[in-house]
């Protein structure tokens, strides 16, 4: 029985060079999205060194309810972003298809989620400038260090949902092509690729989630 060689572009050697060009080049790109989000993070370790308390109170205001059910959902899309990836990879591009549009329902539903935080924050004097006036129980708790702390919340987690919306686009635009079979249609290997974007994305959030939500909550 003769097996039939992958079709790869003219400038690879095989398919499978072709597959690990496109992995390593993926994993490339992921490094330098990393550099988006390390002078931040640096920042809010400066943060917790310098203003401790600061720090932790202000992260008592965050909504730990809404953080939570976010990071629910983000885990909820990474395991059906692994499933599409698994679809298409056995040749079953109409289930791939609908876990994208599933994966691209729960992206969108952590935006309006995060939208809808940023609405109280905003109800509640939580936006950095002249009107920060965060309060607990009736009495306004303002210390130093605690605006830098939501500076770093809404560029952090701004930046995450930018991320997460070129995401979801990415997921629409594969579910969509997804009609049709290679070569009009993406491959399995593109879905691969955009579900290691994915992925990156729900990481960053695992680790913005406790720094900026439970930091303030450790040991009650």
């Amino acid at each position: 029985m003769t097996t039939v060689k992958q079709p790869h572009a003219e400038q690879f050697t095989s398919r499978e060079q072709q597959s690990f060009a496109g992995t390593f080049g993926m994993w490339v790109f992921i490094a330098s999205e990393l550099l988006f989000f390390g002078p931040l993070l640096f920042g809010y370790l400066y943060l917790r060194v310098h203003y401790p308390e600061a720090s932790a109170a202000a992260s008592r205001h965050t909504d730990y309810l809404l953080g939570t059910a976010n990071t629910a959902v983000l885990l909820t899309s990474s395991f059906l972003m692994a499933l599409a990836g698994n679809a298409a990879e056995s040749g079953r591009r109409r289930r791939a298809m609908r876990l994208l549009w599933a994966v691209a329902a729960l992206g969108f539903v952590f935006l309006v989620l995060k939208g809808w935080e940023y609405h109280n924050d905003f109800l509640d004097k939580l936006f950095p400038g002249p009107g920060f006036r965060p309060e607990h129980g009736g009495h306004l708790q303002q210390m130093p260090g605690m605006q830098l702390f939501f500076i770093l919340y809404f560029v952090l987690t701004g930046l995450h949902a930018v991320h997460l919306t070129i995401g979801i686009l990415v997921c629409l635009a594969m579910a969509w092509r997804l009609r049709h079979p290679p070569p009009v249609g993406v491959s399995a290997d593109a879905i691969e690729y955009a579900g290691l974007y994915w992925h990156f994305v729900d990481v960053v959030w695992i680790f913005l989630y406790p720094l900026l939500y439970l930091v303030g909550r450790a040991g009650g």
